[in-house]
């Protein structure tokens, strides 16, 4: 019984002493190919943020990724990637939204929120010379809002919920440099969901390496109260920190 609790301990402590932690913080440039909207879905009008409405200022996705990586092969993230755009425009037709009517050629005010909260456990199933390949779970929760506004007019439709996905990595490493693309992503029912990103990863030392990529977000909803598709781009610097 003692050398069983021996081994127990000993593995304990041997798998921590294999443990890393890292801190990973972004920052993009993005640009948006569509923004669909019709709430309610079977009573409202159909408009895109994006194409009837400008976007104010420049959007800069943000976000924090903390990893935890024990057995050289499983990883644990937990990802806040918060979204907030602002439009402003003239309304080019009536659009009945949520239980207000925005007449046509009014001046909007419109604003989009999806804050993302991430858990995702990911396994590397192949670490063969220079590739590594890895699945794994997400668990998301979506914090989304859409607003209209104009003089006294407003009116908005809120949505919190969990979403599952599926989670990917896959990478090839160079002689100074490496190739990756990593992402969440799930289709099927009303709804899909994807974020995925293609980049480089440079090491600058040993525990500090930077990262360069192209990110895609694209999905929605197409349910009783909520039509929303939304397709945004982004190019993205990283600095990850290995502790």
């Amino acid at each position: 019984m003692k050398k069983l609790s021996f081994l127990v301990i000993f593995t304990f402590f041997f798998a921590q002493s294999q443990a890393q932690w890292s801190l990973d913080l972004n920052a993009g440039f993005a640009f948006q190919g569509y923004n669909e909207v019709r709430i309610p879905n079977e009573t409202g009008t159909t408009f895109d943020l994006n194409k009837d409405f400008d976007i104010e200022g420049p959007v800069v996705p943000l976000s924090v990724r903390l990893g935890y990586t024990f057995s050289e092969k499983n990883h644990l993230f937990l990802l806040y990637a918060p979204l907030n755009i602002n439009y402003a425009g003239v309304a080019a037709n009536d659009i009945q939204y949520q239980n207000t009517l925005f007449p046509e050629g009014e001046f909007i005010d419109a604003f989009y929120k999806f804050n993302s909260y991430r858990l995702t456990y990911r396994r590397d199933l192949l670490v063969n010379g220079r590739w590594t390949l890895g699945v794994g779970f997400t668990a998301k929760i979506r914090d989304a809002r859409i607003r209209l506004s104009s003089g006294e007019l407003t009116d908005k439709k809120d949505d919190l919920g969990f979403v599952p996905l599926l989670n990917v990595f896959a990478s090839y490493d160079f002689d100074r440099w490496s190739a990756f693309l990593e992402g969440d992503g799930l289709a099927g029912g009303p709804g899909r969901a994807f974020d995925f990103t293609l980049g480089a990863r440079i090491p600058v030392s040993e525990n500090f390496s930077m990262k360069t990529a192209y990110r895609i977000l694209e999905g929605g909803a197409d349910v009783d109260e909520v039509y929303n598709f939304t397709l945004i781009n982004v190019i993205t610097t990283s600095l990850v920190l290995k502790f």
